[in-house]
């Protein structure tokens, strides 16, 4: 019988645990948690989602995102405008605070990556990242 280490899925498990909770540390005086800030990284990328949107593209629970963004809006993080193409739905978009808040971020970030992917080198962290993007791409079909 193989061990629990031989297991793939239980690795990458544990890895996402401890990226969790490493994230979760650095976000700690912020009050944020990884999820908050997953949303303020999707939403740097984009003009504005709806919440849908954001729910689709980063796996979390329709419910969750009210919540996430109900808590990044009052920080002054993201702001909810009307959508130009249904007036019942609404588009969240990152601030010129949130924006701030992912540059002052982003070095406290690359320690994170760092300290969790510190047995690789760089080429080693490259193959991985690639391999890991062409996983959560084929997840998301």
């Amino acid at each position: 019988m193989r061990g629990l280490h031989a297991d793939t899925g239980y690795l990458l498990y544990r890895l996402g645990l401890r990226s969790g909770q490493l994230f979760n540390t650095f976000l700690q005086e912020s009050g944020l948690r990884l999820r908050h800030y997953a949303v303020l990284r999707f939403l740097a990328t984009s003009t504005g989602a709806l919440q849908r949107e954001l729910s689709t593209s980063l796996g979390y629970d329709p419910s969750a995102i009210v919540g996430l963004v109900d808590d990044l809006e009052k920080l002054g993080f993201v702001e909810r405008r009307p959508s130009p193409d249904d007036r019942r739905s609404r588009i969240v978009a990152l601030t010129a605070d949130g924006r701030v808040f992912l540059r002052d971020t982003d070095e406290a970030g690359q320690r994170v990556t760092n300290e969790l992917l510190g047995p690789l080198d760089a080429t080693e962290r490259e193959s991985l990242h690639a391999l890991l993007q062409r996983l959560a791409e084929d997840g998301r079909k």
